[in-house]
């Protein structure tokens, strides 16, 4: 939960990168949020037995929701990106139907790029040397 709000917190931020644990903590606790209104709005509306339609207010709390969460979404898979050191463009990938969203789904399972990028230091730390070679200079 730590993982979302922290992404929720960073709403607009598509500078920095995002380790392979925080972009795909959000996305977990995304879908679950979205299944568990969607549940919701199922069982209030009368199963899925029920020839009634859902109801126009838990469609909006779901809109609303997905509306919300939009920009935060596409922040996180753009730093995701900076972490395996490809530009946040790549993102428009996805307009390809079936084929880009395949590509993106694997640039976000990829290993973080080693060291200092263009887009800052490396989350994990791993190929980080900035506080080794701070060490004497002090």
């Amino acid at each position: 939960m730590n993982w979302y709000l922290k992404v929720l917190s960073e709403y607009a931020n598509f500078k920095g990168r995002a380790r392979r644990k925080e972009y795909w903590m959000f996305y977990l606790m995304h879908i679950i949020i979205v299944g568990v209104l969607s549940f919701v709005l199922i069982f209030i509306s009368g199963g899925l037995d029920s020839t009634e339609e859902p109801s126009n207010l838990g469609l909006t709390i779901i809109g609303l929701y997905i509306l919300a969460t939009l920009v935060p979404t596409i922040a996180v898979t753009v730093r995701r990106l900076h972490d395996t050191n490809r530009s946040g463009w790549w993102y428009l990938i996805t307009i390809i139907p079936y084929i880009g969203k395949f590509v993106l789904l694997i640039f976000t399972c990829m290993e973080s790029y080693n060291g200092v990028n263009k887009w800052g230091e490396n989350p994990k730390g791993i190929g980080n040397d900035t506080l080794i070679n701070q060490i004497g200079t002090e």
